[in-house]
């Protein structure tokens, strides 16, 4: 199964416009199906007992993986490894011609949540804060949070972006293969464009073009991880409590555009969603705000 694994993903990846995230995260949850099977399910290994045998793999095995899953993980993480299993076995039917065991097994319901967000105010308190970080490390830290917000890019895309990509010129911002392998120009504001700049000048190393735009101190191209604890240290140093991430920066940006009065079409291409369906979901947000505003100010609400 590990070898059917490895060609599935790279069939995956060539022949669907999956990100490169998504194929390494179907991977991996392959992966630990495998380990579990080997450990929980004798019965589907060869004779030796070194491998499984996928054609011996059941629904109830799937199920039994899915259980031990939900105990440690949460209905997102049990969906999207349902996903990569029911993906893998769609792929064995159409490339081998076998029973696919899965076929009739549905998604497990996951419980949609409103974005976290902050108020506009704490969003400029927690971009605009001071730490303890000086020098060139304060200076990337706030084009990190600048841009975060400004742009609405997702931590990842942050972290892939290469000065080629910033165009000071115009304001925007070229994300290169985002989610779904698309390109996308994205505007950034001019407090942004102005913290790139003070970055790049004070930039500890030579950068040239093709050189990434958040790094560290020594010239490494910073990791979505290292930029969640800068999100988390700036949450501190503005003084908001709050669970807030890179990603809910992505999420302020959006509501706050459209309260601002941006059309749900133009937040959708600068997010970079396929469907407009998914940015609809900040509309229920601003719902929400206009709800407690109106029962707050209502003589008779």
């Amino acid at each position: 199964m590990i070898d059917e694994i490895a060609a599935f993903a790279a069939a995956l990846g060539k022949a669907t416009r999956a990100a490169a995230n998504t194929v390494t995260a179907y991977r991996h949850d392959l992966e630990d199906f495998n380990r579990y099977l080997c450990e929980r399910a004798p019965s589907t290994l060869d004779e030796k007992c070194e491998g499984v045998v996928p054609e011996k793999i059941t629904a109830d095995h799937v199920r039994g993986h899915l259980r031990e899953v939900m105990d440690r993980a949460s209905r997102a993480t049990v969906q999207r490894r349902l996903f990569a299993i029911k993906a893998y076995f769609r792929w064995r039917t159409a490339t081998m011609d076998v029973e696919n065991p899965v076929r009739t097994m549905r998604s497990i319901k996951v419980e949609k949540r409103l974005p976290q967000v902050i108020g506009e105010k704490d969003a400029a308190r927690l971009v605009e804060a001071e730490g303890d970080t000086h020098g060139p490390a304060a200076l990337r830290d706030r084009a990190i949070m600048e841009v975060l917000y400004s742009s609405g890019l997702r931590v990842s895309e942050l972290t892939g972006l290469c000065w080629r990509d910033v165009d000071d010129e115009l304001g925007m911002v070229m994300v290169r293969a985002g989610k779904g392998n698309k390109d996308r120009l994205v505007p950034l504001g001019e407090p942004a464009i102005d913290a790139l700049k003070a970055w790049r000048a004070a930039m500890p190393v030579v950068w040239t073009l093709e050189s990434a735009v958040m790094t560290n101190l020594r010239g490494g191209r910073l990791t979505p991880r290292s930029v969640q604890k800068i999100v988390a240290r700036r949450l501190l140093d503005a003084g908001i409590d709050a669970p807030l991430t890179p990603h809910g920066l992505r999420h302020c940006f959006a509501t706050h555009m459209l309260n601002g009065g941006a059309d749900l079409r133009s937040i959708q291409e600068m997010l970079g969603h396929s469907s407009l369906q998914t940015t609809q979901r900040y509309t229920h947000v601003s719902v929400n705000r206009l709800k407690e505003v109106y029962r707050r100010a209502h003589p008779r609400a």
